[in-house]
């Protein structure tokens, strides 16, 4: 139960946190403290996920607030709708009719408008359908979850966090692309993504300033998210200056399934030379592509690794995601001006040491030097003690973060 004053008042909020994918599903359930203040305010209970939906071996995990296993087992969940029914029940039967305050959810694309998480209302709804074609893998799934809590929990409020806000501080000519003004003037310009993840690494990295009596003013940072989806983000005084990804998810670097940059000519040849129609090439480039395609096995990049040393194609799909990723990293840091701190984050970034070191070999020049002993082992800082530039590995806590945005949209004080 929630814990109340000497007066009765409740002193903590129970936030639950949802976390949509294409094919996964997060969710993570937290006391909070209405108290305000610096310092350690979130308890977490649980956090869950739902793998591999709509195949026949979905796996659902929970683990509480210690990291201990709660339960862990196979199931059958045709969609995200009944992967999210399945997570609902789960929670209610473990929640002690605790009272449920508030439900944050991670919005992929918050377009022009939305540079704020926004409490759910009927026009955040109409808003999120009408861009819901600049992520149609991951908005039209966030948008069924939010309708379906608001069938179960009529009365609890819902907080949109978007990933697109973090990168809204982004210098104008950044955003823009090499096209007739009326279509800029629509909306379409480089939005960025992961930007939940940006925020955390970035309030991590802000809490250890703190410590040392310092601070992130003037520090020029390369944030590497390398997971399933992947990007990298120029970030400067802590704000977003420039990012990988554009209008959509699909943009910036090779990823598990998706292409990542391609010569716009690449498409206009697919449709006029091949006759492929509009789906067939959002297909190819959005869920056939990148690893899964050039590989021909699989996107999972631990797989590739396995693989690599006896199978080509493995070895150049692994080749070719870190080339993209070194590319990134250097027009990054040209943004920037120079580089004091890069930050891997994201599955790949946490656990692949053979990958982090591909993208930092021959940045010497720059300052940035792996301790290949650390970096093994994926230590938190993973640079030479001599290196100009600070190399680190953080867990991105991406489930915080909506939690954190949810309060701070109900409880601004």
């Amino acid at each position: 139960m929630a814990q109340r004053s000497a007066s009765g008042r409740r002193d903590t909020s129970s936030v639950l946190t949802i976390n949509c994918g294409s094919s996964s599903l997060k969710f993570a359930l937290y006391d909070i403290s209405r108290t305000g203040g610096r310092g350690s305010q979130e308890r977490l209970r649980y956090t869950g996920s739902v793998e591999r939906i709509g195949e026949p071996n979905s796996a659902f995990h929970v683990v509480d607030g210690k990291q201990a296993t709660v339960t862990d087992e196979q199931v059958t969940l045709r969609d995200q709708s009944a992967a999210l029914r399945y997570a609902l029940d789960w929670l209610e039967q473990h929640l002690n009719s605790q009272q449920l305050d508030a439900i944050g959810h991670r919005i992929v694309h918050g377009g022009e408008r939305y540079s704020q998480p926004q409490r759910v209302t009927a026009d955040v709804l109409a808003e999120l359908r009408r861009l819901a074609p600049l992520a149609p893998l991951h908005l039209p799934v966030e948008i069924a979850a939010i309708e379906t809590l608001e069938k179960r929990y009529p009365i609890v409020p819902q907080v949109a966090c978007f990933d697109t806000a973090f990168h809204r501080t982004m210098p104008r000519v950044a955003q823009l692309y090499g096209l007739p003004r009326q279509f800029l003037d629509a909306g379409i310009l480089r939005y960025g993504f992961h930007g939940l993840s940006y925020e955390y690494i970035v309030s991590e990295l802000e809490r250890e300033a703190r410590a040392a009596h310092t601070s992130l003013d003037g520090q020029r940072i390369v944030i590497a998210h390398l997971g399933n989806g992947a990007s990298m983000a120029a970030v400067r005084d802590g704000h977003s200056l420039d990012t990988t990804m554009g209008l959509t998810p699909i943009g910036g670097l090779v990823m598990s399934t998706r292409s990542g940059d391609l010569d716009p000519g690449v498409l206009l040849y697919l449709q006029e030379a091949e006759k492929m129609a509009p789906a067939d090439m959002r297909k190819s480039v959005e869920q056939t592509g990148g690893l899964q395609g050039v590989s021909g096995i699989s996107g999972d990049m631990q797989d590739l690794l396995a693989r690599m040393d006896r199978d080509d194609h493995a070895a150049e799909a692994v080749a070719l995601f870190c080339y993209s990723a070194r590319k990134q990293l250097g027009a990054l840091a040209g943004v920037l001006g120079g580089i004091d701190t890069l930050v891997f984050t994201g599955g790949i970034g946490e656990h692949a040491a053979v990958v982090r070191h591909r993208i930092c070999g021959g940045f010497d020049f720059l300052g940035i030097e792996l301790d290949d002993a650390r970096n093994a082992t994926s230590e938190t800082i993973i640079s030479m003690e001599q290196s100009t530039v600070s190399v680190r590995v953080i867990h991105t806590n991406e489930e915080v973060m909506i939690a954190r945005h949810t309060m701070r949209a109900l409880y601004p004080a």
